[in-house]
């Protein structure tokens, strides 16, 4: 790994309040031409950064506009060699030659400067550009006479660089060096023996130019002198140096100076002639002199931003080979020429809305070649935007916010960055950056109204829809989906739930019951809603809900009250006069509103001229002289209805005596048949009761005479079975066969059973009469029959009573 050396300085640190943009910088040594993937240096290390964030935070390289010759290798945090490095072509003459370059991060936001030193190896020979040099010189040129000769060029710098210069051979001439302003070295060969034509009229030299690296490298070219018959005096400059300026960017053609020499002879040997010698920068491809005028014109383009100085080596000779030389000087001047270039560095494209103040969004580089007030830039952003530009570093500005972003008020911007320089003209450039904010649950639902009231009809439908409440979220996406939910509470000591739901989606409220107005009239309960973010928001709202009455209730009669057997009669004397207040119907509807309001009418009466009743108040009024042709017994029937749709009613019977005396009315109302309704009721209880006695009567005898069908069946099947029975008789027993016809002991028999009841068998031994069972006490219990066998149950008249069975399975 070809790493010189390496140091590392941390220059800055600077944080922000969020994203922090961190700036530093580290600095490498490598040689030039070093292959594809060498190492430059452990940047992770050096920065303190751990591998993990050189990923997580996208590191990369920013160049700006120049080439990239080094990669990061973000697996191992390292600096490799992207591309062949030439320090000649990148920096030429310049020394020291650096690559610049930014190390970016993201979340957060960091960006580190690089700085690697490419250091000269000796890749270049000092070379002549002229293959040869060639001098006429008169032989009668005195010792000490200054020839300028050609520079050699070598690209290289430092030690690698021109070092020396060698002459061969000395016999007439020797090398002298001196050394100039821009630290090259001026060539001249020093006339240290004079000349004889008639000798020798052409010398040839050799000038080699030797550089100082290793291996040592050098350049050499002939040098040709004819010499020329006698000349006595050489041309002579008027100034050794000569100054000018020119402004960068002048046109061809353009007069830089004019320089002047003279020459003491006469005739052709004091005709002068100018030539501008070849020089390391350049200079004689970009301007060029009259020969005969000594005037010196621009013919090339001038830059300030690469070349702000220019060395010209004039020379002036005769016709007799004698020269003078002379240096010009042209500074150039910047002119503002150069708009500022933006550079993105790094760039947000999305921030939440919840960024504090102070977040880094962007940072931009800008770079402006010009120099002085031309170089210097201010940047700015457009208005009413809620962020603002600082420079962070030299050339680096940074687009933070200022305020706190709200993306229900704005979710995109566009925020164009203008840079202008100090030039005059200033020249600006702009770029817009388009950042759009996301969104954070920082809104909460809320409902359209702060309190809700509903309505719904008593005896509704469970499940009928009774509401809808709403509620809208500011906020995006699943951040502003609203889900409602019914809070916990009861009402009358039961849970709402009971009582309503809420569908979660939509908001309707749906009743979950019937109610009833007579019940309850009204109750309130909470519901919330609540968005989809993380954490939920909620806000809740209360809803009351108003049942409205129903006429579903008749009027009830509070008086006079309605008894079942007695008689209540209200007496009229028969001295009433027009108007008597006879009795009061009272009534009440437990519904309300208009289905409370109560009417009376008279339905019947035994004589309608006689009562009234007050259609508002049920007071029962006579409407004429009582008289004694009335009847004492008087039946009103009075209809109390309400005013709901439909109408609902009751009747009530009333009873009115006319009389002046109680014994009177006892009299007449004491053969009064007791109430249809009472006598009804009676009637159909004694028939019901008679019904409920005759049914449990014939159900009584349908289960006894089952019973008995049961045993007889049951009897017959024991009948008809064919299992053989065995008869035991215990140890020493004999059949005495008594006159009673009846047997005196008890019998024991084998009942012999199958799986297939069809084949079970119970038979029985004759009677004594008929068979004769002999028992043997020695016999292991196995009775021999003595005769043919006959079922004892094919005689009914048979006298054997069983008494056992021991059934074998």
């Amino acid at each position: 790994m070809a790493v010189i050396t390496i140091r590392r300085q941390v220059l800055a640190l600077m944080s922000f309040l969020c994203f922090c943009s961190v700036t530093g910088q580290v600095s490498y040594s490598i040689p030039e031409e070093m292959p594809k993937g060498s190492f430059v240096g452990d940047i992770a290390q050096d920065l303190g950064l751990d591998v993990k964030r050189l990923k997580s935070g996208k590191a990369r390289i920013y160049t700006g506009d120049s080439a990239e010759y080094i990669e990061l290798n973000k697996e191992r945090g390292v600096l490799l060699i992207k591309d062949r490095i030439d320090r000649e072509a990148i920096c030429a003459k310049t020394a020291p030659c650096a690559l610049h370059f930014q190390v970016i991060l993201e979340n957060p936001m960091e960006f580190y400067s690089i700085t690697v030193e490419v250091t000269d190896v000796n890749d270049n020979a000092p070379i002549f550009k002229r293959g040869e040099m060639k001098f006429r010189i008169s032989e009668s040129a005195v010792v000490g006479t200054i020839f300028v000769l050609e520079q050699a060029i070598d690209l290289d710098v430092g030690l690698n660089g021109l070092q020396s210069y060698l002459l061969k051979p000395t016999d007439n001439f020797v090398l002298k060096l001196q050394n100039q302003a821009d630290g090259s070295k001026m060539v001249e060969m020093v006339l240290q023996k004079p000349l004889d034509r008639e000798k020798t009229d052409h010398l040839s030299l050799v000038l080699t130019a030797i550089d100082g690296g290793e291996p040592q490298l050098s350049g050499a070219v002939q040098i040709h002198v004819n010499v020329l018959d006698s000349n006595d005096n050489p041309p002579v400059f008027t100034q050794k140096i000569y100054k000018s300026t020119l402004r960068e960017n002048s046109p061809p053609g353009t007069i830089v100076i004019t320089v002047s020499a003279s020459d003491l002879d006469e005739g052709s040997y004091a005709k002068i002639t100018y030539e501008i010698l070849n020089s390391v920068d350049g200079a004689s491809e970009i301007f060029d002199i009259n020969g005969e005028t000594g005037e010196v014109k621009l013919v090339g383009n001038t830059d300030f931003e690469k070349k702000r100085q220019y060395q010209i080596h004039v020379q002036a000779s005769d016709e007799g080979g004698l020269t003078d030389s002379s240096k010009v000087t042209v500074e150039i001047l910047d002119t503002n020429d150069n708009v500022p270039a933006i550079n993105v560095m790094s760039k947000s494209s999305l921030i939440t809305e919840d960024v504090q103040p102070g977040t880094v969004v962007t940072i931009v580089n800008i770079q402006d070649p010009d120099s002085g007030e031309n170089g210097k830039v201010q940047c700015d952003i457009n208005n009413n935007i809620p962020f603002s530009v600082s420079s962070t570093s030299t050339n680096f500005f940074s687009i933070v916010t200022d305020s706190e972003l709200d993306r229900e008020r704005a979710s995109e911007y566009n925020i164009t960055v203008t840079c202008s320089d100090e030039g005059v003209p200033s020249l600006s450039s702009s770029v817009t950056l388009t950042l759009q904010i996301s969104d954070v649950n920082d809104n909460e639902p809320v409902f359209e109204r702060s309190s809700y009231e509903a309505y719904i009809v008593e005896n509704n439908t469970p499940g009928v829809s009774v509401f809808t409440v709403r509620a809208t979220d500011a906020d995006w996406n699943q951040n502003a989906r609203v889900s409602y939910i019914l809070e916990d509470s009861s009402v009358n000591g039961e849970p709402v739930s009971s009582y309503v739901s809420i569908s979660a989606d939509s908001g309707v409220i749906h009743a979950v019951r019937s109610f009833d107005y007579e019940q309850i009239k009204d109750f309130h309960f909470r519901v919330k809603a609540q968005d989809g973010g993380s954490p939920p928001l909620s806000s809740n709202v209360t809803v009351k809900i108003m049942i409205q009455d129903q006429n579903d209730n008749p009027p009830q009669v509070l008086y006079p009250v309605q008894t079942g057997g007695s008689v209540v009669a209200e007496m009229v004397p028969r001295s009433a006069d027009v108007g008597y207040l006879v009795t009061k119907v009272v009534a009440v509807d437990v519904d309300s509103g208009q289905n409370a309001w109560l009417s009376y009418k008279l339905q019947k009466a035994t004589d309608r001229a006689l009562f009234e009743v007050g259609s508002q108040n049920g007071e029962i009024r006579t409407i004429r002289q009582v008289s004694d042709k009335d009847a004492v017994k008087q039946r009103l029937s009075v209809i109390v209805e309400d005013n709901g749709q439909p109408s609902r009613s009751a009747t009530v019977i009333v009873n009115v005596a006319v009389a002046d005396s109680f014994p009177e009315v006892l009299s007449e109302f004491s053969d009064f048949p007791h109430d249809k309704e009472y006598n009804d009721n009676l009637t159909f209880y004694l028939v019901l009761a008679l019904a409920v006695v005759s049914f449990l009567f014939i159900t009584c005898l349908v289960v006894i005479i089952s019973v008995k069908i049961y045993r007889w069946r049951q009897s017959r099947i024991l009948y008809h079975s064919n299992l053989p029975v065995i008869p035991y008789y215990p140890p020493r027993y004999s059949d005495t066969l008594g006159t009673t016809g009846t047997l005196q002991h008890v019998y024991n028999y084998e009942v012999c059973r199958t799986t297939d009841s069809r084949k079970s068998d119970c038979k029985f031994g004759r009677g004594g009469s008929q068979n004769v069972l002999i028992m043997d006490p020695s016999c292991s219990g196995t009775m021999q029959r003595m005769q043919s066998e006959k079922s004892i149950l094919d005689e009914p008249d048979s006298p054997l009573e069983v008494r056992a069975f021991d059934i074998i399975i």
